[in-house]
């Protein structure tokens, strides 16, 4: 750990990724959630932009939890052609601040880590809201990083015993079958198609940067819980509009946003108010409102990264380096 000017705090991903990990984060994404629905959160507008030829997305999101001695500003970015280069697809780094002063406090360097992290998070918190507590088979479409993180969080929320992916590349799709076959000692299988991967599935869950719709309502059926969070920006589709007209309830995560970058933006076009949204992610996390009511109820999530998930990630981070720092202390005095 390292210090600049004025006692900035500056992390390498490295050290970032000893002081939280999948569990951390979803404790820390619940309570932002519950917060947000409280009113406890100061929630700005997303910034958002392509840049260059390969359409980089950079996202600006931020936030402000009213019980925290700090506000945190991140910048993400996510370039997909990077993957067939050998790169990560997703970068970035979270900037917190002294809420009372301005001053800022420490530098994360995450390389996108805590992003990736707290938006598995969310999807084991929906899921944990909404999808049937004896779901044990998941449809992971995509194949990538947030693949990954999505199904850790999962198994942190239910008893996920099969997983079947699909992804358009079929060697990224072999080597991820593989990995989280070792990881967790679980069968993962690979699909052939979009539609063999959700036949018979629990839990879909749906991770790719699609501008048209890959997910049919008609394959969706009585009881599945899906969670898409690919669509975070204009123009974005990974579910068709019809799968949102099928659903028992429909959850955001933030109204506003997601009628803007989320599946929902495409609601319109079928005549799908914004009140078929029964309730954001922090409703049903405080309390406020019911998740699922049935087992034969269709539940959609809508996630399109908000602010307050970045800054309580941010907050533990902080929270957990300095007190590394505050232990290691005591322990030159000893």
């Amino acid at each position: 750990m390292d210090l600049i000017r004025n006692s900035t705090l500056v992390l390498s991903e490295k050290q970032i990724r000893a002081l939280v990990g999948p569990e951390a984060a979803l404790a820390a994404v619940r309570d932002g959630f519950r917060k947000l629905a409280h009113g406890e959160a100061t929630l700005p507008g997303v910034i958002g932009f392509e840049v260059g030829s390969e359409r980089g997305e950079v996202h600006v999101k931020a936030a402000y939890l009213h019980d925290s001695p700090y506000y945190s500003v991140k910048i993400a970015s996510g370039f997909y052609a990077n993957t067939s280069h050998g790169m990560p697809a997703g970068n970035g780094l979270v900037a917190v601040f002294d809420a009372q002063t301005g001053e800022t406090r420490a530098l994360l360097l995450d390389n996108g880590y805590l992003t990736e992290l707290r938006t598995g998070a969310a999807g084991g918190l929906v899921a944990d809201l909404l999808a049937r507590h004896d779901s044990q088979r998941v449809a992971m479409i995509g194949c990538g990083s947030q693949a990954r993180y999505q199904l850790e969080s999962l198994r942190l929320v239910r008893d996920i015993r099969e997983v079947m992916v699909y992804g358009r590349c079929e060697r990224r799709a072999r080597e991820y079958a593989t990995e989280m076959t070792n990881r967790f000692g679980i069968t993962v299988r690979i699909a052939g198609s979009v539609r063999e991967a959700i036949q018979g599935a629990d839990i879909v869950v749906t991770t790719t940067p699609a501008r048209e719709p890959i997910v049919q309502a008609d394959w969706i059926t009585p009881g599945m819980h899906v969670t898409a969070m690919g669509s975070d920006g204009p123009g974005k589709q990974e579910l068709d509009t019809g799968v949102l007209a099928k659903a028992d309830r429909i959850v955001v995560d933030r109204r506003d946003q997601c009628l803007h970058y989320g599946e929902m933006q495409h609601a319109s076009a079928i005549g799908l108010l914004p009140e078929r949204i029964h309730a954001e992610v922090g409703e049903l996390a405080a309390g406020l409102k019911p998740g699922r009511l049935s087992a034969e109820e269709i539940t959609v999530a809508d996630l399109t990264g908000v602010g307050v998930q970045d800054a309580a990630i941010a907050n533990l981070v902080l929270a957990r380096a300095m007190q590394t720092q505050s232990d290691r202390s005591e322990h030159r005095a000893d």
